[in-house]
Order: C-alpha cells, then structure tokens, then sequence
C-alpha cells in the first residue's frame, strides 16, 4: 500500500458499506481526512435494510455486566469497544436523525416506527453532504503486488492508493447482500490470520419423519424450556420460543444457544438438546395428570384435556418417543415431556444463517483495531472473530467496532 507521509489531509478507504465501515467513515472524516467508500453491491447497508424488515433490532436495554457477557470468550475485547459506543450512545445517535427508539416487553431496542431506510437514508446522506465519496459496485479483490488495493468493477479492475484502509466487510451468511466471506481468501494469501468462519446464531438439523416433517415444518413451538450442557460441562437452562422447519429446529430460543450446540457438536459429534414442553409444570403434576382414567379416550385426547398438550407439541411427543408413546410407562412419558430429547445432527449452512463467528483473530489486531502485520490497515464489523446472539448485540458491536477502527485511523494518521 502506499502511504503518503506529510500530506494532510490524508485519503482514506472504507470498504464495506454496513453499518461499521459507514461507522468508520463518518468517524474519519469528522477528523477532516479524504474519505472514500467502496461498496460491491449497488448501494450501501443491505443487510442493514433486511435487518428493518424485522423492525431493525437496534440494541438490547441489558445492564451492561450482562450486555458484555453476551460476546462469550470476547467480552473483554467487546466490552473496551463498547465503553467507547454501547446501547444508550446508539440511540442518542439515532435520535440526531429524529429516529426515537423504545424498549420492547423482551429488552431489545427498536425504532418507533420499525423501520430501517428512514436511518440509512438519512445517515447516508448526512455523510454525503460531509463530503463522504461513495464508490458502489467496487468488489475488493485484494492487494496488487505493489501494495495497491484490488477492485473489480463494472468497467473492469482498478487500483486504488490510499494512506490508510479501514475493511469492513462482513462474514458470511448474506451472500446475496454482500457478505459473501470472498474476502478470506485474498487476505489469508497476503498473511493476515483468519479463523475459519462457522455458523453462528443458526438452526440445525435432526431429521424428522416425513411425515412429521411435512405436517409440522413452519409450526412455532411456545414456550418451552432448553436444556442443555455448556462447554464446561455445566448444566444450562432457558425459556423462549422456536419453530420447526422442514430438517430441524431454529429460531431465537435456539439461536441463544447455538454457539455452545455448535461447539459441542464440532467436539464430541453429537449433542442433544432437551425440551421441556410443559413450563410452570413439575414432573411430578404431569406424571399426576396422567394417572387419571383415560375413559377410552386416545392419548392424543388425553395429553389435550389433561396437560392443555396439543398441536405441535404433541405431535412432538409422538416424534421422538414414538406412535406408541401413549402405551409407555407413566413416569416415562412425564419426563420426556419435561426432559424431551433432541439429538442434534448439523448446524444449517452458513448461507442460511443470521450470522457467523470466526474472521479476522483479533491477537492479530492492536487495541486499535489496526493489523500488526500490515500498519495502516484495519478491520471492524462482523468480519473479526467474535459473535454474539441476536437481540440487538451483534448490531451494537458493529457500530463500536466501526468507530474504534474509525479512531484508531485518526490516532495513527497523526503519527504517521
């Protein structure tokens, strides 16, 4: 890359168009450099706008002890980002664009009207009017052999110089908006160290009857309670609520959970999941429920009039314990449904997931976010090795992450 030394203001390059590279731009242009922004897609913050089509999950109203612990084994890392831009300095910000926000009856943070475009719209013309220059449908390629960025564009390659980079380019589970993970392959080629993306905040698979596959797949199940063993071999519990799909189960319950189903999988090639489909139920109230006298009723009838048990639920029971369930020991049909076992197979792929962990390890970053092998050159957003589950986290970070590369790219240019 080439850097040119004693020339304030200097040119930098934002490449990504998300919310940390437009993060990131807004944070070096106030310092009064040259900014351009290089974005693959047509126009910048797609995945920002899909984010909207659920009512744009801002951030979460979590005190901040546990808003760090959400980033798992990068709380620490996070949490230095996120003393800089957490949840509240994210809705002040939004506010500057006249986008109010409210706490939902679960924590997470959205804007009144539920909306993305409106933010994006107004975040990106604000930046125009700053004198942010952006560049659509420039899909970084990698580096020349002089140093120089790669990008290929519509009327073919071109190279471009500048005196710092900031790359924010996303994992890998949006391929159509842009986070396709294309750019692992050129920075593992030039040396940067990478762990392997995974999926992350995803469902997975069990394999289900046809039958039941074909009856129930869409069916949300709520509530139930999770069950499950941590990585450290502790016991783990949580209520929420999931869905069914056509090869497993997903949704926000299991999302929550899924790095350490994840993990455990990839560890020991199995794990399983337990269901309890009956909360605020003991076992033994269950087990009592059924002892009453079926009066030739069919189990099915039974598990609706005494357990309140019906729909998908039920037909889960028969799933997983069989069509015979009904002819079971008493006590054995209470615990499976307290202690129902799922046995886990797959995670889904990475192209169907919210998002993924692994990227850019960040023992290979300064505090600044600036890689130690290439001065000059940082990363931010979802690309860097950390995850977090869904809930307005993930979004959060990116945005703290943007600006404390944005920083770190001010700080060095003054040393420079």
């Amino acid at each position: 890359m080439s850097i040119a030394l004693n020339t304030p203001p200097r040119r930098v390059a934002i490449i990504g168009g998300g919310p940390a590279g437009l993060m990131a731009a807004e944070t070096v242009r106030a310092a009064g450099h040259t900014v351009d922004l290089y974005e693959a897609k047509g126009s910048p913050g797609r995945k920002f706008l899909i984010a909207g089509k659920g009512g744009l999950n801002l951030t979460h109203s979590d005190a901040r002890e546990v808003f760090v612990s959400r980033y798992r084994e990068r709380a620490d890392a996070v949490g230095g980002w996120l003393a800089d831009f957490d949840g509240e300095a994210l809705r002040a910000w939004a506010l500057a664009f006249g986008v109010d926000t409210y706490v939902g009856s679960s924590g997470r943070v959205f804007p009144v009207d539920r909306k993305a475009a409106p933010l994006l719209r107004g975040w990106v013309r604000r930046l125009k009017e700053q004198g942010v220059r952006f560049h659509v449908q420039h899909r970084w390629t990698g580096w020349d052999d002089a140093g120089a960025l790669r990008f290929e564009t519509p009327e073919g390659t071109t190279t471009i110089t500048a005196d710092a980079v900031v790359f924010a380019l996303g994992g890998g589970s949006w391929p159509e908006l842009g986070s396709d993970g294309a750019w692992v392959a050129p920075m593992t080629a030039s040396g940067v160290d990478i762990a392997p993306l995974k999926p992350a905040n995803c469902g997975f698979d069990i394999g289900w009857t046809p039958y039941f596959s074909e009856r129930q797949a869409g069916a949300p199940l709520k509530p139930v309670v999770a069950h499950w063993t941590d990585l450290q071999g502790e016991p783990r519990s949580l209520q929420g609520e999931c869905v069914i799909t056509a090869t497993g189960i997903e949704g926000s319950l299991i999302y929550a959970l899924s790095a350490d189903l994840r993990d455990s999988l990839a560890r020991d090639g199995q794990v399983t999941l337990q269901l309890d489909l009956l909360p605020g139920q003991t076992e033994a109230q269950v087990a009592e429920k059924l002892q009453k006298p079926r009066q030739g009723r069919s189990f099915g009838e039974v598990l609706r009039r005494q357990l309140g048990l019906g729909g998908v639920k039920s037909a889960l029971l028969f799933e997983v314990m069989g069509r015979e369930a009904g002819q079971l020991p008493l006590d054995q049909i209470a615990h499976g449904l307290k202690r129902l076992p799922l046995a886990l197979q797959r995670a889904r792929p990475i192209d169907e997931v919210i998002s993924t962990a692994g990227g850019v390890r960040l023992e290979a970053m300064d505090a600044q976010l600036m890689l130690r092998g290439r001065p000059g050159t940082f990363c931010a957003g979802e690309m860097l090795d950390w995850e977090a589950p869904t809930g307005g986290y993930l979004l959060t970070a990116c945005y703290a992450s943007g600006l404390r590369a944005g920083r770190g790219v001010v700080a060095w240019l003054a040393q420079a």
